[in-house]
């Protein structure tokens, strides 16, 4: 029975590999042990969780979190280090571009342990970002990389890396396999069962939280789009705390929640008519769900769905979102595959039974 360590810190990373964690589990060949780094401590991710998400509980808690990157993720190498010392996985698995990810790429590589990166290939080409460094290292060091696009494959082709790996493939997004499974345990936010015809919006980014003068602009053009549209909004702590202290106020008619956990999320996508975010991953959800989306940044890593006009870039500054809106409306061709066909945790199971069992 070949083991698989899993590197997982953040809830998004949980929700992931939930979906390649019950592949696994139906393989009587793998044994699965799931490590929580503690990245994110999040109060949400209590035992009903697991259950409702149907996603296995991590077997170790490393408890790191609170502190710099640097010292967060040197923290993180050492005490990874010792649980792979002590487990001797014959696989790492890790997911995305976390600290987290990070971390158990280091330690992993340091051991010679083979390492698996999914979501691997993603390029957003700004280096300012934690995450863009985080995702060319993990690559750079992973032997089996299992990228969710096209796309993804080319950026990796183009770095040279085809020749310093064992598996290169275009698996699918297991994100999109998680969509379709959700999508049916999905419910709506206490008090919003009834809403419909509305536009979904988040806004969390440090890029956008952190300047004065972008945040003022999405502001303004939120309010002056809630007097055409239902707004919903999400409200992360960290663009609560900016508001506030910028004393930008929003307007009545746009409906302020607190933040949602995933299955309220997927409700909220699969119900609104539009959404405009910042977010990285809910831009390839709303495509998911067939939903027009507007970006509120410079860049993006899904550039696909931006050359198939599905998404549209938005600089506050310069562009008008309620032109910007009725643009995005008219878009109504979601039949590129761009995301595989739902089974990529199937495949990345099928690699890695085949790579471990060489």
């Amino acid at each position: 029975m070949k083991k698989i360590a899993t590197i997982l810190g953040a809830r998004p990373q949980f929700i992931k590999a939930g979906t390649v964690s019950r592949a696994i589990s139906e393989n009587s060949r793998f044994q699965e042990e799931i490590i929580h780094t503690g990245q994110h401590f999040d109060a949400n991710m209590s035992d009903i969780f697991f259950v409702e998400m149907d996603i296995p509980r991590p077997h170790r808690h490393l408890g790191i979190n609170g502190s710099s990157h640097g010292k967060m993720t040197g923290e993180m190498i050492s005490s990874i280090e010792s649980v792979l010392m002590e487990s001797k996985p014959d696989c790492v698995l890790l997911y995305g571009d976390t600290n987290s990810t990070l971390a158990g790429a280091i330690a992993a590589s340091k051991m010679h342990i083979p390492i698996a990166h999914v979501e691997a290939g993603l390029r957003s080409f700004n280096m300012s970002m934690p995450e863009e460094i985080n995702r060319i290292i993990t690559d750079r060091v992973s032997e089996l990389l299992f990228c969710p696009t096209e796309t993804a494959v080319t950026n990796l082709k183009n770095e040279g890396i085809l020749n310093s790996c064992g598996v290169l493939e275009n698996v699918g997004d297991v994100m999109f396999d998680g969509a379709l499974y959700y999508r049916e345990k999905a419910t709506a936010p206490v008090g919003l069962d009834n809403v419909s015809d509305f536009v979904l919006a988040t806004i969390h980014r440090a890029e956008n939280t952190d300047s004065p003068e972008l945040l003022e602009q999405i502001v303004s053009q939120l309010n002056e789009l809630s007097e055409q549209v239902e707004i919903i909004l999400p409200l992360h702590p960290r663009t609560k705390s900016k508001l506030e202290s910028y004393n930008f106020p929003l307007s009545e008619r746009i409906k302020v929640i607190a933040p949602v956990g995933y299955l309220n999320m997927v409700w909220l996508i699969d119900n609104c008519k539009l959404v405009v975010t910042d977010s990285g991953g809910l831009q390839k959800e709303a495509y998911f769900f067939k939903k027009p989306c507007i970006t509120m940044r410079p860049e993006t890593e899904w550039v696909e769905l931006v050359e198939c006009g599905a998404n549209k870039l938005f600089n506050p500054l310069v562009d008008n979102l309620n032109a910007t809106y009725h643009q995005m409306l008219k878009f109504d061709d979601f039949s590129h595959l761009f995301y595989g066909n739902g089974d990529a945790a199937q495949r990345i199971v099928s690699k890695l039974e085949a790579f471990l069992n060489k």
